[in-house]
């Protein structure tokens, strides 16, 4: 077997075992997991352009909420059905993230990081702001019926458990192969290299500007679906999504799954999650216990779970 038909294999069996999972798990962790593959979608889109473009960005939140509050004020406000409420809230990630990054990739490094976190707070705050439309710390209640899909086979439920399991799958599973498709192209390999040396690569002839922008604003669009996934699956539109808490959360699932690894967005997410689930169960001061973990993981694995898995044991993992 190629290398090749062995990743796509690998990825696919993935795919097969969070789909076994819908049968499987008991009502709590199935509940628990639907959430999770959302969060790991949007932690795909930190991945490229933090992983794969070197991009340190605390602004991810805004894509997030963006493509949250695109689809919960569309169906909200406007009237609008599921699907066109996630195809607006697409197009709010994409021409958020083109804005930002026309502005923000004229800095590099520690200058980008803050000017991303600026643009976020300035969202966050405008949500705030127009409490009268947003509804501000409140947020808004999506109502069941609103979140129904008529098709011509029936009533897509997306109150379901199942249905919202499989559809958090769907997501996820699409994300992911358009992901490992990207970082294998040609352009995957130039946002590679313009991290690792961004004035060779000029000289050679690639525009690193319209590269990272065109990262930036394929992570954007797929932070946004990750948001109005969450809105629509789950029912809640909230301002507390466009906090900072929600630019470091990201990063935090990429670096402890792996950064620039097609799967370590999935792994950081869950093992972060689980990790803050039952060290909860146990204590209030749950988040002692989850920082003495992640610091030893930063010890012990210093690129990530899956990160040092390659570098030691597996180098032909994307």
């Amino acid at each position: 077997m190629n290398g090749t038909a062995r990743l796509w294999l690998l990825h696919a069996a993935v795919v097969a075992l969070l789909a076994a999972l819908n049968f499987l798990l008991p009502a709590y962790h199935h509940g628990l997991m639907a959430r999770i593959l959302v969060l790991a979608t949007f932690a795909m889109g930190y991945n490229l352009t933090f992983g794969y473009g070197g991009l340190l960005s605390l602004g991810h939140a805004m894509f997030f909420a963006a493509g949250l509050y695109g689809a919960g004020l569309g169906i909200h406000h406007l009237g609008l059905g599921v699907p066109a409420a996630f195809l607006a809230a697409l197009a709010c990630g994409a021409a958020l993230a083109f804005l930002a990054g026309v502005l923000a990739l004229r800095t590099t490094g520690v200058a980008f990081m803050i000017v991303t976190l600026m643009f976020s707070q300035a969202f966050h705050l405008a949500i705030l702001y127009f409490s009268a439309f947003t509804g501000g710390d409140q947020g808004l209640v999506l109502r069941p019926q609103q979140r129904r899909i008529e098709t011509m086979l029936g009533t897509l439920d997306l109150t379901d458990p199942t249905t919202r399991y499989l559809t958090a799958l769907a997501l996820f599973s699409v994300v992911l192969f358009a992901m490992l498709a990207i970082v294998r192209s040609g352009f995957g390999r130039v946002l590679v290299a313009i991290r690792e040396n961004e004035e060779r690569t000029r000289m050679l002839g690639y525009d690193t500007f319209a590269s990272r922008l065109a990262a930036l604003v394929a992570s954007g669009t797929i932070c946004a679906a990750a948001g109005a996934a969450y809105g629509l699956l789950f029912g809640y539109v909230g301002a507390n999504f466009a906090s900072v808490q929600y630019s470091i959360l990201p990063l935090l699932w990429v670096l402890l799954g792996g950064a620039a690894t097609t799967l370590g967005p999935l792994f950081g997410t869950v093992f972060m999650y689980y990790v803050v689930d039952i060290a909860s169960g146990y204590t209030s001061a749950y988040m002692l216990a989850v920082g003495v973990i992640l610091i030893l993981l930063v010890l012990f694995f210093r690129k990530g779970l899956l990160g040092t898995l390659r570098e030691r044991w597996l180098g032909w993992l994307p």
